[in-house]
């Protein structure tokens, strides 16, 4: 999979698992449990691959969509409601360890760590919900992932500079040398 992380956030790193919004469609990378155990992975809500079911993988999809309205829409009771049911997951306290003379973080294993990764992300959605950082979309057009901008002036354009950015740029710049040529 082409996993993109470029949300600023982990409850928009979802959303944005449902690529080219902006087709009717749109294209599903939550495919199987096993994707869906590949992504918590790579974007550190589970401590490597974990077993996920079937169940798992639409109560992910139900998850991210109310989440993607209640960052882009007036918010609605249902998704209140979703994303308060999912942080009902306890999650584990972490705990000091001493080693070596050394104090760390220990981050005991929940019973249920896909539970458990989904109470982080509506946890996050929580907090940027009620935060004054703004979700946007990209404004390439053929891009349309969700990201936090919380520039000083709020006025990001892009999800990755070095991505939807650079190829705005770059098509700028050409249409004015293509049209510097035709005069």
């Amino acid at each position: 999979m082409e996993w993109v992380f470029d949300g600023g956030r982990p409850c928009l790193d979802l959303v944005n698992t449902l690529r080219d919004r902006y087709q009717p469609e749109g294209v599903e990378l939550l495919t199987s449990p096993e994707a869906l155990a590949e992504w918590l992975s790579l974007a550190g809500l589970t401590k490597g691959p974990v077993p996920v079911t079937q169940e798992d993988l639409e109560t992910a999809k139900w998850l991210r969509e109310a989440v993607n309205r209640l960052v882009t829409t007036p918010p609605a009771p249902p998704d209140v409601e979703l994303v308060n049911k999912a942080v009902e997951e306890p999650l584990p306290n972490a705990r000091l360890r001493l080693s070596d003379g050394e104090l760390r973080k220990a981050a005991p294993t929940p019973r249920n760590p896909v539970a458990a990764a989904f109470a982080l992300i509506a946890t996050d959605v929580i907090e940027l919900a009620t935060s004054p950082v703004d979700v946007r979309v990209c404004a390439a057009d053929d891009c349309g992932l969700r990201f936090a901008d919380a520039s000083p002036r709020r006025t990001r354009q892009w999800c990755s500079m070095s991505r939807c950015g650079n190829r705005a740029k770059a098509r700028a710049h050409y249409a004015r040398l293509s049209q510097g040529r035709s005069r």
